[in-house]
């Protein structure tokens, strides 16, 4: 009787400190997902606002340019209640130079941009600021 009570009693103590061992595990995993989500956050915004900062410490600039190309990309995102869109309107434009260059433009101006357009084209950085056409 007493062997099958200390069996039981070990049975249950050594049960006890694997429990606690996977406990402690999955809480370790826990937290290293939850830092890691926190540091590419963190990551994104210190290189959005550093991206923001570069682009006001560069000059503003007017290039005679061709609207070469526009494209768009929908971002779907489906929740348990709700449905959400969003769109992202980008322009390609080609200056003297031969080089392109590709930036995101709002809804408005993106349905104003007519491709093989020649104009104006004003920037800040990687920053796009306008596109004035010239006069037929």
């Amino acid at each position: 009787m007493t062997i099958i009570l200390q069996y039981i009693i070990i049975s249950i103590v050594f049960v006890g400190e694997n429990m606690i061992n996977v406990i402690g595990f999955f809480s370790i995993l826990v937290l290293l997902v939850f830092v890691a989500v926190f540091a590419v956050i963190i990551v994104f915004i210190v290189r959005g606002v550093m991206q923001w900062g570069k682009n006001n410490n560069s000059p503003v600039i007017t290039v005679n340019a061709v609207m070469v190309t526009k494209r768009m990309n929908v971002s779907h995102h489906n929740h348990a209640e709700y449905y959400l869109s969003s769109t992202t309107y980008y322009a390609t434009f080609e200056v003297e130079s031969g080089n392109r260059m590709e930036f995101v433009v709002q809804a408005q101006e993106y349905g104003m941009l007519v491709e093989r357009d020649n104009g104006r084209l004003t920037f800040q950085g990687t920053r796009y600021l306008g596109f004035e056409r010239f006069s037929c």
